[in-house]
């Protein structure tokens, strides 16, 4: 009976050793993806290494031996313990169920936390003018042939290359523009479409505004944007929230509109700065500068106009008439946007809808 029962513990403990040196379930590379849904994989075969993103988020690892675990960084934030993928002996990437399964519960967890965070939810592209509205018009003689250089044509152009753009980098958000077409909406129609856009709490919009300038001087030329006066006072906050507390309405609504300018100029310098990296030396920066433009002043939210240059001056004309140039300048204005929106996404520093 001793030695029965000895048999049967140790078969029991052999069982048990056998079980733990099966290899662990793998998947392929297809299947891992199907796993974590709308991920991709970034992968360096020289440096065996690879990045998994989805939805804004990034898991990067370095590949190991089968059976090893070692760490794997998500957004540059966490680090956690996992068996590592590694390559078979056919060259092939085999993914542990286990850390397929764990970047999947990580990818989710950060959507929820996602959605209680501020983000900007909207991207409002208004082209100027439009219609019957040709806006400023600059006629020149360029090597011996007429060129009408006119203002409406330019801010279509330039807010179709960029609305594009915001669309392809921001899925996840609403790029609307105020017209895609040679209409004539009028500055009314434009903020209210702005102004209307529905947003949660954790949600803000961003306005901008693009123009081309013109002046009697023909030397004048070069780019400027531009931004709400400080000293300009409007009301922003839904009284209808606070009808129980009226007495705090003329302090919240300073609080917001001070913080709106500031995002405003902040978004301006964004801009301004990637015009001066890409355009210094092709054409004068006249810098940021302030004023109540109709639209800036009338939509409740961060708002800038660009004015790209001066159809009436020769030398921006022809650039803004360039097809090249003209994507040119709305690749600046793509880049200064991103950037002030990756920022504060990740600052938490926009205003929540009021």
């Amino acid at each position: 009976m001793k030695n029965r029962g000895f048999f049967s513990l140790s078969l029991f403990f052999l069982l048990l050793l056998a079980i733990n040196q099966l290899p662990a379930q793998t998947l392929t590379l297809d299947d891992a993806l199907k796993n974590l849904g709308q991920a991709e994989l970034r992968w360096d075969p020289f440096l065996a290494s690879g990045v998994f993103s989805a939805e804004g988020h990034n898991a990067a690892f370095s590949s190991g031996s089968q059976g090893e675990t070692g760490p794997v960084l998500f957004d540059n934030r966490e680090i956690l313990d996992l068996p590592l993928p590694y390559t078979d002996q056919g060259g092939m990437l085999r993914f542990p169920e286990a850390f397929v399964a764990r970047v999947k519960n990580t990818f989710s967890r950060y959507a929820e936390e996602d959605k209680n965070r501020f983000r900007i939810a909207a991207i409002i592209v208004d082209p100027g003018h439009g219609g019957k509205d040709e806006g400023a018009v600059g006629s020149h003689t360029v090597n011996g042939k007429p060129l009408k250089s006119v203002e409406k044509e330019i801010a279509l152009k330039v807010s179709l290359l960029l609305h594009a753009r915001l669309a392809a980098a921001f899925p996840d958000k609403r790029v609307l523009l105020t017209r895609d077409s040679d209409t004539f909406p009028t500055l009314e129609d434009r903020v209210s479409l702005a102004n209307a856009v529905p947003l949660k709490d954790n949600e803000a919009a961003i306005y901008i505004s693009i123009h081309a300038n013109a002046s009697f001087n023909k030397a004048a030329r070069g780019y400027e944007v531009w931004y709400l006066s400080p000293g300009y006072r409007r009301e922003l906050i839904d009284k209808s929230k606070y009808a129980d507390s009226k007495e705090v309405i003329p302090i919240l609504n300073t609080m917001i509109e001070e913080e709106i300018t500031t995002e405003s100029i902040l978004m301006a310098r964004s801009i301004l700065g990637h015009f001066d990296r890409d355009f210094g030396k092709i054409m004068p920066s006249r810098g940021l500068k302030a004023e109540e433009w109709f639209v800036v002043r009338n939509a409740r939210m961060p708002s800038v106009l660009v004015e790209l240059g001066f159809v009436t001056n020769e030398a921006d004309a022809v650039y803004m008439n360039g097809d090249t140039h003209l994507k040119d300048l709305s690749e600046a204005l793509y880049k200064g946007i991103i950037d002030f929106v990756a920022l504060f996404e990740r600052t938490g520093g926009f205003t929540a809808s009021q």
